[in-house]
């Protein structure tokens, strides 16, 4: 039975926290507020904990799951060809609403799904997901909903769609925003924008002058 924890309250937020590494590092699933929507996070080096999170949301491998990180320092064991633009991102934008798309290293034993060895990978700003992710290292997280349904700004909703099939709810209260986050692809000479969202071409533009947008 999915356990829920009160992350407003101290003595709630540490036994939350806890159970919820505790959950992840079993292969179990959780769900946890980002600075954006809710996420359903499990351990991405474990392959079968992955294929659950994709099971309950109902979502094929075609559409692999992203990773959060808790610190851009842990880039360095993740992904390779990172450029001096791609890093300059980062100093700009994380923690915060911006995803870069990156060529991971080729050695990684983990199955996110049909990445093309690529991987989507953010930092939240968000201290409870920042305090999990510190805890139990890179997570798959994708929106806490069913495919197909809105992405939830609350626990409520998240925990209404997943029930059961998730060990852990963290509950921060609503989220700030249901924006998502921007996606810049860093693979190529040129960093392109994926999708628009939180952090706009203009303000990107600012640190990458020469940034592209995808058609």
């Amino acid at each position: 039975m999915a356990r829920r924890y009160d992350c407003n309250d101290a003595t709630d937020r540490t036994t939350g926290l806890r159970e919820a590494a505790s959950a992840v590092r079993r292969g179990e699933l959780v769900v946890l507020p980002t600075d954006t929507v809710y996420g359903l996070g499990a351990d991405a080096f474990s392959g079968e904990a992955v294929a659950d999170l994709l099971d309950a949301k109902g979502r094929g491998r075609n559409m692999p799951t992203p990773v959060l990180i808790g610190s851009p320092n842990t880039l360095h064991g993740l992904v390779t060809d990172f450029s001096e633009q791609a890093w300059e991102l980062v100093d700009a934008f994380w923690p915060g609403a911006l995803t870069l798309v990156a060529k991971h290293q080729p050695s990684l034993q983990w199955d996110l799904g049909d990445t093309r060895g690529t991987v989507a990978i953010r930092m939240p700003l968000h201290p409870v997901a920042i305090e999990l992710l510190t805890e139990v290292g890179p997570m798959a997280v994708s929106s806490a909903n069913l495919t197909g349904h809105p992405a939830p700004e609350d626990c409520d909703a998240a925990q209404e769609m997943l029930a059961d099939a998730v060990s852990v709810y963290l509950d921060g209260g609503r989220t700030p925003g249901i924006v998502p986050s921007s996606i810049v692809d860093v693979t190529g000479k040129v960093p392109l924008l994926l999708r628009a969202g939180a952090v706009d071409a203009e303000d990107l533009r600012k640190v990458v002058p020469d940034l592209e947008v995808a058609n």
